[in-house]
């Protein structure tokens, strides 16, 4: 008895490391993130703050998301979220933006949700529409703040640091990328536009070739019963007269 138990408890003690470490880890599934998590510098792009509620006793109420004073964003444009009440904070630039069209002296900081709920186990996506992304920088930290009814506030800000482990409440963090040769800097959405225009410009050459091909296709096809056809026919013609011949003896 005593040799079983002490077998037994190293693997009850291996089975609750194990639950400690997976308990320490669900945290870090739970935070607030921005998908995609890449976009073209200098181009626009729809990027999507996912909200996940990793209480089980608690909804989620509110977010607010901070957008980078070190790297002012032109043009911002949240997309209504059914159920929920959103509001765009200006602020003025201490140096004005320069753009294609002129210069820019205010620009969005903060946005707020409210009026909606993220019940436990549920998650909500917030769409924002944001450019021109900056050319001058690798990545943008957008610092968000999870409110619950309960009053209780999660703070997303702290930035990940590149070869650092990832902090315990991570910021939403975009990261930016060269543009593609070739591209426009309209970030990924019009970038997967015009692989689609190409691609379908393809599929239309593609189409003729195959159109075409058919055409050729379908002379030899007639060909081939022309062909048959008169096989056939000099064939009843031999059997007429044969035919005939039987008869005639």
């Amino acid at each position: 008895m005593n040799a079983m138990r002490r077998h037994r408890l190293p693997v009850l003690g291996g089975l609750t490391a194990g639950a400690l470490v997976l308990l320490a880890a669900g945290p870090a599934f739970a935070h607030v993130t921005v998908q995609p998590e890449q976009a073209e510098k200098g181009g626009y792009s729809t990027v999507d703050f996912k909200v996940p509620n990793e209480r089980d006793d608690s909804s989620t109420v509110k977010l607010e998301v901070n957008l980078p004073t070190d790297h002012p964003l032109a043009s911002v444009m949240p997309q209504p979220v059914p159920g929920w009440d959103v509001k765009v904070t200006k602020s003025k630039l201490p140096k004005p933006l320069e753009t294609d069209d002129g210069k820019v002296t205010e620009a969005v900081t903060k946005i707020t949700w409210t009026g909606g709920t993220i019940e436990p186990g549920m998650f909500q996506q917030f769409p924002v529409s944001v450019g021109p992304l900056p050319k001058d920088a690798d990545q943008l930290a957008f610092k968000a703040l999870q409110t619950y009814d309960d009053k209780q506030v999660v703070r997303w800000i702290e930035e990940p640091k590149e070869g650092a482990p990832e902090p315990e409440n991570p910021a939403p963090v975009l990261k930016l990328t060269d543009a593609a040769e070739g591209s426009h800097g309209h970030g990924s959405a019009s970038a997967g536009d015009a692989k689609g225009t190409k691609a379908t410009a393809s599929g239309s050459g593609t189409a003729k070739t195959a159109s075409e091909s058919g055409g050729d296709g379908t002379d030899t096809t007639a060909r081939v019963l022309g062909i048959a056809g008169i096989v056939i026919g000099a064939a009843g013609v031999t059997f007429g007269v044969l035919a005939g011949r039987r008869r005639s003896a």
